[in-house]
């Protein structure tokens, strides 16, 4: 079942981890240093924690939708390019800790939105370093 997806930069991880799982009532589904991702059932949500700046309030990193398939990530893709919206796809992609297809597009406000695909678990956070980072794309779990 999809899911809407919400990625935050916060200041203090631990203190994010313990208030969202109080929330929630759910542990994260994954930790990696400086990251923490919940699989909430109810409501359906990915709730994605990116460590920033101490001191930082915390804000908005990017929005998204977590789909089930690749084909699902196409026809999202098709379906915003036929609505007239600019998109831009990444296929096998790591990004917050997991290999994904996905296709971005921004919102008015210039919010970074996705549509992916969980393909694999991964162990780098991001794209590696000397990956092109094409300038459509919103950065990688702020990375």
């Amino acid at each position: 079942m999809p899911r809407v997806q919400l990625a935050l930069n916060v200041a203090d991880l631990e203190a994010s981890v313990t208030f969202y799982s109080k929330l929630f009532g759910v542990e994260p589904a994954k930790r990696r240093p400086g990251y923490a991702n919940f699989a909430i059932a109810e409501p359906p949500l990915k709730l994605v924690l990116i460590e920033g700046e101490p001191g930082q309030e915390t804000r908005l990193d990017h929005l998204g939708v977590e789909v089930e398939s690749t084909a699902q990530v196409d026809a999202a893709a098709d379906r915003l390019r036929k609505a007239g919206l600019t998109a831009f796809e990444e296929n096998d992609t790591s990004c917050c800790y997991a290999l994904q297809d996905k296709v971005w597009v921004q919102g008015p406000g210039k919010e970074p939105w996705e549509v992916y695909v969980v393909k694999a678990d991964s162990d780098q956070r991001g794209k590696p370093e000397d990956a092109p980072a094409p300038a459509q794309a919103a950065d990688c779990c702020g990375s």
